[in-house]
């Protein structure tokens, strides 16, 4: 056995001196070979870890497939290591596979900001990241990093992007003066009625019918007032969608001619040359989102793929893709005109013209809304 392991270990030798294998791949297969025989390698367990693939679950669609282009392809041409890919259309669905998964069956998320965090949090799935190997961090904005900190000092997540659920509009059908004018009630305007659209989220539906009542989403004082907004809007609205790509389809068709959407999704359309508005009324719903490492992970990978994310160029070229602004910050790098120009983008860094929920909040009350809401939009 061990002539055996002997003779494998001087192949893969030669095959690495004679450029047939990579540094790391050489370094993998050597502790594997040896691990396999029981032989020890001070290097061995560290060299096991960095072959292994990492696992990536995102929202799929242009996000997904800018990240592939412009991040995980030349990360993996960079390093060797790959990304191995899932998509979701909910991310409690991730969160309820990770409860029942061994620890390490998914390991980065595409997640959905502090909402979420407090989610994987209380679960029991967050991770402990070594800043010092996310040199890229000094970058990011630290009104993006600061929320995930208040809710736990050592960091699982790096935020990655941000963008806003604000107002679409037909622009061939309502002008930007009367869109200016009424802002988020034109979701609740009979005038409209049968070509309302919105997203199939109870929170984005309790938190513009918040805003059409006068109140803050973050801190509701009348619950069935807004309910009584929900249905209002619920029997005006020809449907709630559940995707990006639905969202688009429903507005570049005419289907609908109002509705509140993704920032990054109504870029796309405007840059298709679709008779796309946007607007971010006082309030409107924003969100930041993050690269979320679970517990269980390659951690050393993980942290190198995030960091070569947050690498300047990276990012731009997948803020591009994406139409996204990065969580970059403005006043410490140069950004594109083409990123300047997205929607949401915030030029001064400091994030205090957006709202954000309060995730303490929302989730004390999330499973009552949750399950308030799933009765309305069946018929109650």
């Amino acid at each position: 056995m061990k002539l055996t392991t002997t003779t494998r270990l001087e192949r893969l030798q030669d095959r690495y001196k004679n450029g047939g294998l990579d540094r790391r791949s050489f370094l993998g297969l050597t502790a594997a070979s040896a691990a396999s025989a029981g032989i020890f390698l001070p290097w061995g367990s560290k060299a096991l870890a960095q072959v292994k693939d990492i696992r990536f679950d995102g929202w799929g669609g242009v996000v997904q497939e800018a990240m592939t282009k412009y991040a995980f392809e030349p990360f993996t041409a960079k390093s060797g290591v790959g990304v191995t890919q899932g998509t979701f259309g909910d991310e409690n669905e991730i969160i309820a596979k990770a409860k029942t998964s061994a620890p390490g069956d998914f390991q980065v998320i595409h997640s959905s900001g502090v909402e979420y965090y407090v989610k994987y949090l209380n679960a029991g799935l967050t991770s402990e990241i070594n800043e010092a190997n996310i040199p890229n961090m000094a970058n990011v904005m630290p009104a993006m990093i600061e929320p995930f900190r208040k809710l736990a000092p050592k960091l699982s997540a790096v935020p990655y992007d941000y963008g806003t659920t604000g107002i679409a509009y037909n622009t061939t059908v309502i002008s930007p003066e009367e869109a200016a004018q009424k802002g988020a009630s034109m979701l609740f305007d009979s005038a409209y009625a049968g070509k309302i659209g919105g997203y199939d989220s109870m929170v984005t539906r309790v938190w513009y019918a918040a805003l059409a009542t006068g109140q803050d989403p973050n801190n509701i004082a009348d619950m069935d007032a807004v309910w009584a907004k929900v249905r209002e809007q619920r029997d005006l609205a020809k449907k709630f969608w559940s995707s990006g790509a639905e969202l688009m389809d429903l507005l570049s068709k005419g289907e609908i001619v109002v509705t509140d959407a993704w920032s990054g999704r109504v870029a796309a359309l405007q840059q298709q040359g679709a008779p796309i508005g946007y607007i971010d009324p006082p309030g409107s719903y924003a969100w930041m989102e993050d690269m979320l490492i679970l517990k269980g992970s390659p951690m050393a990978e993980c942290e190198e793929l995030v960091n070569f994310m947050l690498d300047t160029a990276t990012s731009i070229a997948v803020a591009e893709g994406q139409n996204y602004p990065p969580s970059l910050d403005p006043t410490k790098v140069e950004l594109t005109d083409k990123v300047k120009a997205l929607p949401a983008f915030d030029p001064t860094g400091k994030m205090e013209a957006l709202t954000f929920a309060d995730p303490n909040y929302w989730s004390a009350n999330e499973t009552e809304w949750q399950k308030q809401w799933d009765r309305i939009a069946k018929g109650a």
